[in-house]
């Protein structure tokens, strides 16, 4: 049953941040009833308070994703949000498999927030507008069909990771990838980077033909 004082406990290392969050719930009818600065603490305050709904910051000490997986695996009725500054497709997705209920934008609303969570406590979920379209595509379109052939090597790699192969592998530049894509050419040279770890491969080509399945 959701009750319109939704116990909340806060996690982010940015005190001045937890503060803001903490008078926007308390705006909206919220309880704050702990706040945490780290993944570890978040999982300790969760377990010790048992409240409605986990808010938590995806970069902070320890891993937001990592405190999110540890609470819903401990706490399967207390639902988790994120509420982070990064809107890159990693983050979202690692944060949904990790059990996450929503993902929200720092920069959203803050008068939104609260009724946000309450959203999740209705089952409904809670997301930023401009990402649901990236999930939606991610279902439409499933990244390990797109080299043409399936591949064992495809099951370590990221949605947003396959996708700025594919792109390389079309023989688009980094800095077109990034403009395909929307993000920075540093981040594509990361992806590039995390996928030749992944496949432990030392160039591009290699990791193209792993893909392949050649």
């Amino acid at each position: 049953m959701v009750t319109d004082r939704v116990r909340v406990v806060i996690a982010d290392d940015h005190a001045r941040m937890r503060g803001r969050i903490r008078e926007a719930l308390e705006g909206g009818g919220c309880e704050v009833c702990a706040e945490g600065a780290e993944a570890e603490e978040a999982v300790a305050l969760a377990l010790a308070h048992r409240p409605d709904v986990v808010l938590l910051d995806i970069h902070m000490p320890g891993s937001g994703i990592r405190a999110a997986r540890e609470i819903t695996s401990a706490l399967p009725e207390t639902p988790v949000v994120m509420l982070t500054h990064s809107a890159e497709d990693d983050d979202l997705f690692d944060s949904l498999r990790a059990g996450a209920s929503g993902y929200l934008l720092k920069d959203s609303d803050p008068e939104l927030l609260a009724d946000s969570l309450r959203s999740v406590l209705r089952g409904e979920g809670a997301m930023h507008p401009r990402l649901v379209a990236r999930i939606v595509d991610e279902f439409r379109a499933p990244p390990r069909r797109r080299f043409g052939r399936p591949s064992p090597a495809a099951a370590k790699l990221s949605g947003r990771e396959w996708e700025v192969m594919q792109l390389l592998a079309e023989g688009l530049s980094t800095d077109a990838v990034a403009g395909r894509l929307f993000l920075s050419p540093s981040t594509v040279r990361v992806h590039v980077s995390t996928v030749l770890r992944k496949l432990r491969v030392k160039d591009r080509e290699s990791a193209f033909r792993l893909l392949r399945g050649e």
